[in-house]
């Protein structure tokens, strides 16, 4: 892998046993540390130095880490990733700074193993993030505890799973999870990821896609190839839409998987393929097995480990943070400076039904900014038809208790924007108290942006 020389990390870490550790390691991995023992000096470096990436705790003894980030995200057009380390009881602090747009936590104690995998995939500015899938939105699934619990589970499976089978509706993010495992198991050594929409190939060449052919096979068959079994050997096969693959292949997709040994169209010779197989669907198997559509052996042999992904609606809290990292990188890509959602947008993107999930989403955030010039994204830069078909037909499908929360959430978030964040004023002006907002805030998952001070 041809990488940039040395980038630079800044450590935000009190600790001299834990600072002196970190620094020691991140050297050894290639990087150069810049080590602040206070959030004071961290802040006034971040803002002329051009780290690749900033790893903070969160209790500091002049400030908090998470102070430090919400004030540099006010001030900054462009922050470097941030990761932070918290104890086990600040984890909810930490997941609100997730909202706000950090990469990722890491909780105390923690493997540095681990850590250092986050940093090498977020803290090289020459890592191909197209292989990510095009997705380029940092490590995390999402916030949710139904992505919490996916993501959890990945570690293990990718020490041991050889086949997994992903499901959800289109756009949900079914190659997310698979690039995200393909990560795990890689273990931070560049591996191939070979990725094949079986929907998208003609029945007459999957076979040759899959297994390859030998020169002279069939007619244009000019030289020998290898098919994607062979390219992703030592690394995963992602075979999407599995459910869309004709039933004359399926058999021969289960002779590869259970033997591992692929034969190319017009050769002889089993060639022996390692790898990890992750097939992904939006249809529903079972149903396609009772239909005769679909292989009930087949089945069988890649549901052992299952993964389904909820759809975008189902896990609301994702789609506020899927959207800030959506706007922070199409705005660095379409320029126009630093941009972000009014309460009102983030109440409609909230309570809009996603039918297309995430994969709309990220293009309603892309078509916003290349058409907007304003800083503010209102509601009406994100959906066209703005308000008529947008939000009001959303709220329709809503339970009353839903269409309240959302209400309260957007007044709460245009109050705290009119008095600039401060917890004391926004009480004042909403006539409760600071107690009372403060509950109503975590109950809405609303992030605050007002410094420790104005906690009390």
């Amino acid at each position: 892998m041809n990488l940039n020389p040395a980038p630079t990390l800044c450590l935000v870490e009190d600790d001299e046993i834990m600072g002196e550790s970190l620094c020691d390691r991140f050297r050894l991995e290639g990087f150069s540390v810049d080590w602040h023992r206070c959030a004071a000096d961290a802040q006034r470096a971040i803002g002329r130095t051009a780290y690749a990436l900033v790893i903070s705790d969160i209790r500091l003894p002049d400030f908090s880490g998470e102070t430090l980030y919400t004030r540099l995200r006010e001030g900054a057009t462009d922050l470097p990733p941030f990761i932070f380390i918290t104890g086990f009881g600040s984890i909810e602090r930490a997941v609100a700074l997730l909202k706000m747009g950090a990469a990722d936590y890491v909780t105390k104690p923690f493997d540095l193993d681990e850590l250092v995998l986050k940093v090498r995939q977020l803290g090289r500015p020459d890592v191909d993030r197209a292989n990510a899938g095009a997705q380029g939105i940092g490590m995390r699934l999402g916030i949710s505890a139904a992505m919490q619990k996916i993501e959890a589970t990945l570690p293990r499976l990718a020490g041991h799973a050889g086949t997994v089978l992903i499901t959800g509706e289109s756009g949900v993010g079914k190659e997310r999870v698979a690039l995200q495992l393909h990560s795990l198991a890689s273990g931070g050594v560049e591996r191939p990821f070979v990725a094949v929409n079986c929907g998208a190939i003609t029945e007459t060449l999957i076979e040759a896609e899959l297994f390859g052919y030998e020169k002279g096979a069939f007619t244009g068959a000019a030289r020998t190839r290898k098919g994607v079994f062979e390219q992703a050997h030592g690394g995963t096969l992602f075979l999407d839409e599995l459910g869309d693959m004709p039933l004359s292949m399926q058999v021969k997709l289960l002779r590869a998987i259970q033997e591992r040994r692929i034969v190319r169209v017009g050769g002889e010779t089993p060639i022996p393929v390692d790898l990890r197989i992750i097939c992904a669907t939006n249809q529903d198997l079972r149903a396609r097995v009772e239909a005769g559509t679909f292989r009930e052996d087949l089945f069988y042999r890649i549901n052992v480990i299952h993964l389904r992904i909820p759809l975008l609606r189902e896990r609301r809290e994702d789609i506020l943070w899927f959207a800030r990292q959506f706007l922070r990188e199409f705005s660095e890509q379409h320029g126009g400076g630093k941009r972000v959602l009014s309460a009102g947008a983030e109440q409609a993107l909230v309570s809009y039904p996603w039918p297309g999930n995430l994969r709309e989403l990220r293009h309603c955030i892309e078509r916003a900014c290349i058409l907007s010039g304003a800083p503010t994204l209102e509601p009406a830069a994100l959906f066209e038809s703005w308000p008529e078909n947008a939000l009001e037909q959303s709220r329709a499908a809503d339970t009353l208790d839903q269409y309240i929360r959302d209400c309260e959430r957007g007044y709460i978030q245009q109050a705290l924007q009119r008095c600039q964040g401060q917890i004391g004023n926004t009480a004042a002006y909403l006539g409760i108290s600071r107690k009372n907002l403060w509950e109503k805030m975590k109950r809405l998952q609303i992030p605050s942006r007002a410094s420790e001070g104005d906690e009390s």
